[in-house]
């Protein structure tokens, strides 16, 4: 696995994320500026998961999906750790705790995992199996 490759584009699916979540705190559409961020966040990460695996396979093709997702995930959880957390969560009276114990950032974490072992069964695998036969 090229890890450092896998880091930096999970550090640009991250970017692109968190600037579509806090964007859309501009444009209330729901009454609920919260939920519909989250919203917002879950709908982003399905296609900026899919263009960073496929940017990640265009040079490696060996890497289960599953690892390359896990890096995707950790590298995200990281920068919450990190930036989220402290810049945005902490001064609207939340904590590190209570955004890591939030459902909705594991089922965010399990769309990053499930959308990259999707994309390495559809793109990746049929490729490889279809040289072998």
């Amino acid at each position: 696995m090229k890890t450092f490759r896998a880091i930096g584009i999970g550090v640009a699916i991250w970017v692109l994320g968190v600037s579509a979540y806090t964007l859309s705190f501009f444009v209330p559409v729901l009454d609920n500026p919260e939920q519909q961020a989250n919203m917002v966040l879950f709908t982003v990460v399905l296609p900026l998961v899919w263009l960073g695996a496929r940017r990640y396979y265009k040079k490696e093709q060996h890497t289960h999906g599953y690892w390359v997702g896990q890096t995707f995930f950790l590298t995200a959880a990281a920068l919450d750790a990190l930036i989220t957390v402290p810049l945005l969560v902490i001064p609207n009276g939340g904590s590190h705790y209570t955004f890591f114990t939030d459902p909705g950032f594991w089922v965010i974490g399990l769309e990053f995992i499930a959308t990259t072992v999707l994309y390495w069964y559809a793109k990746v695998y049929t490729k490889k199996r279809k040289r072998t036969n």
